[in-house]
């Protein structure tokens, strides 16, 4: 299907966003907001999110994707993934009003912008998100980082020959056995594993959005990347994201030999028709919108 691509610029608390919809001739009520991970803009590692944006609305699908406040060509002092409610509100309305027959939308996001996702869905309750894509989503603390660490690179290193005859040799630096120690320490500290138990952290209230989300979920893992790696981690050893990935919505799907970024470009049509089936998967119209 044919589309076009324009530039457009909305409101957020007085700021100004700029965006850009790709839209095909005739939209599906279903449509595709991009929330990019950080610190990047609209475009996304090589080009990412433009070809998403382009295989979506070949399909069928409008697609905006748009620099939060801060960030790219968008005003506003920058912030984080978990101050983002307020701009992907924003960008829900401006891709309705641009692409009127858009009655529903999944958001789809990289790492703290899959995070960003989440916690938007559980903070707002937006009835008009009835689908989430999240590819390598964020949830690092110091003890999934350190876990991750021991795990998948001090283990390895510790089954190397090359390891041993180093540190027999004295020519392991004393900073590497450091950090070795340091990372245990850490990892399974009973202090870092109960570490904020008086607040909530947003990996908890990220759990708890997904667990009361009643729409498809699209998870994409890189086989190559720390961070999904972290994910995985943080998963088997909680209960409430055990129970979040039995759900019968989601759609998981594994990417073998992909980075953070898919920086392979013969993977990323993996991302495309990945999403693709998720817009085609989403349920019945819902036009009531969030009330702010």
């Amino acid at each position: 299907m044919n589309y076009t691509e324009e530039v457009i610029t909305f409101a957020c608390e007085g700021q100004t966003l700029l965006g850009i919809v790709t839209r095909p001739e005739v939209p599906a009520q279903v449509g595709l907001v991009v929330i990019v991970g950080g610190p990047q803009y609209r475009v996304g590692s090589h080009r990412q999110f433009v070809q998403l944006a382009r295989s979506a609305a070949y399909a069928g699908y409008a697609v905006l994707r748009f620099d939060y406040r801060g960030m790219g060509d968008s005003t506003g002092e920058q912030r984080d993934f978990l101050a983002l409610e307020s701009d992907i509100a924003a960008a829900i309305d401006a891709l309705c009003a641009t692409a009127p027959s858009v009655q529903r939308v999944a958001l789809w996001g990289l790492c703290d912008g899959a995070s960003a996702a989440l916690l938007y869905c559980g903070a707002t309750g937006d009835t008009r998100v009835q689908g989430l894509c999240l590819l390598n989503p964020w949830v690092r603390s110091e003890a999934s980082l350190a876990k991750t660490h021991v795990k998948h690179y001090y283990t390895q290193r510790l089954m190397q020959k090359a390891f041993w005859a180093k540190l027999l040799s004295g020519k392991v630096a004393r900073g590497a056995l450091a950090g070795l120690w340091r990372n245990l320490t850490v990892a399974f500290s009973p202090v870092a594993a109960n570490a904020g138990a008086s607040r909530l952290p947003f990996q908890a209230r990220m759990a708890a959005a997904w667990l009361s989300f009643g729409g498809p979920v699209l998870l994409l893992l890189s086989s190559e990347d720390y961070t999904a790696k972290e994910f995985l981690e943080h998963v088997g050893s909680n209960a409430a994201w055990a129970m979040a990935l039995q759900k019968s919505t989601l759609m998981l799907h594994h990417v073998p030999d992909a980075d953070h970024t898919f920086s392979d470009s013969r993977l990323i049509p993996v991302i495309g028709n990945c999403t693709v089936r998720l817009l085609e998967s989403m349920t019945p119209p819902c036009k009531q919108q969030v009330e702010r």
